[in-house]
């Protein structure tokens, strides 16, 4: 397959989206103001970027027709991490709660977890949809239809999701809201519409892209609306995850003008040492963060100081681990499979 340098860049800028994000929950436990308000406003496209990620590459990769076994292969190396971190998480919290005045049944604990996906692996479950969605847009031909107008009907429909969602008070248990794939299904044709308009091979024919693309492709939109969510920000009337109705049109214009912007730019050896590590990273890193907290407390040291340890601990950690785990075929599929880049 074609390496596509944009990838490299998003999947990275993903993976330290999602690490900080969650670094600034730690934080707001000691300060949380206009400022880490404001410094969320990036970091809010982390989960989209990954889910992006995942529908493109195997549009280019496998086009028209997925091999045999790729719904299993995809099952092994998403679905068993999903059971082996749950369970670290699950446990962990049940073992800390245990005795105080918060303590939660073990398999209440392990249903949060496992069956209501109560945790950041949420996004596994939804990254499995997406799979087996793409296995069924190649087994019915579905590429026929023009990805376009589905890209805009499923913007609307996700927005509505979100907006519905919240303006109802709809909360089903664990994070069951936040893994239907009717909030996210935007990703999904967005990364067909920009497959389809990127040419795969350096001789191939480019088919032309259309006057919107090329027209929301450029950074001044995106510009104009980062200007529109700070003003927001500062008014207090925004709620910072990837899960909300601004986030939709923020990331199409993200994706639109980074695709544009980063094309051709090769990635530094950096950007491809993270894009190795980013599943793992994303999977380990808050059990790092936790394990700090633990050891050396929250409060106990100074804030700027605190801040840099969980940093590095958060991210050498998950890197070691991954490392670890990669040594054996059992440990890649149980931990996280380190990407070949």
């Amino acid at each position: 397959m074609q390496k596509i340098e944009e990838i490299y860049w998003l999947r990275a800028y993903g993976c330290v989206a999602v690490f900080l994000f969650h670094w600034l929950d730690h934080l707001n436990q000691r300060v949380d103001n206009v400022v880490t308000d404001l410094m969320r406003i990036p970091l809010v496209l982390g989960t989209p970027v990954f889910l992006f990620i995942s529908v493109f590459v195997f549009a280019v990769r496998y086009d028209k027709q997925v091999p045999p076994g790729f719904l299993w292969q995809r099952v092994k190396y998403v679905m068993l991490p999903y059971l082996t971190y749950g369970f670290i998480y699950s446990t962990a919290q049940w073992w800390q709660l245990a005795g105080s005045d918060s303590s939660v049944n073990v398999w209440e604990n392990a249903k949060a977890y496992f069956i209501y996906a109560g945790w950041h692996g949420y996004f596994l479950i939804i990254a499995m949809q997406f799979y087996a969605a793409y296995w069924a847009f190649t087994r019915w031909q579905l590429w026929r239809l023009h990805p376009v107008p589905w890209l805009w009907g499923a913007c609307l429909v996700s927005m509505a999701y979100w907006g519905l969602a919240y303006a109802l008070a709809i909360e089903p248990p664990g994070y069951l809201l936040w893994v239907a794939p009717l909030g996210w299904i935007y990703l999904f044709f967005l990364a067909l519409v920009l497959v389809r308009y990127y040419p795969l091979t350096p001789s191939s024919q480019l088919i032309e892209r259309p006057v919107w693309l090329q027209t929301l492709s450029q950074p001044r939109w995106l510009l104009l609306f980062v200007g529109l969510i700070v003003l927001a920000t500062f008014e207090y009337r925004l709620s910072f995850s990837s899960k909300e109705v601004w986030v939709i049109p923020f990331f199409v214009l993200f994706t639109l003008a980074l695709m544009r912007g980063l094309k051709g730019r090769k990635a530094p050896g950096w950007v491809r040492y993270i894009n190795a590590y980013s599943f793992g990273i994303y999977l380990a890193h808050p059990m790092f963060f936790t394990l700090t907290d633990t050891l050396v407390g929250i409060s106990t040291l100074p804030l700027a100081v605190y801040a840099l340890l969980l940093i590095m601990v958060g991210s050498v950690g998950s890197i070691l681990l991954n490392k670890v785990a990669n040594t054996t075929t059992l440990g890649a599929m149980l931990l996280g499979k380190r990407l070949k880049i």
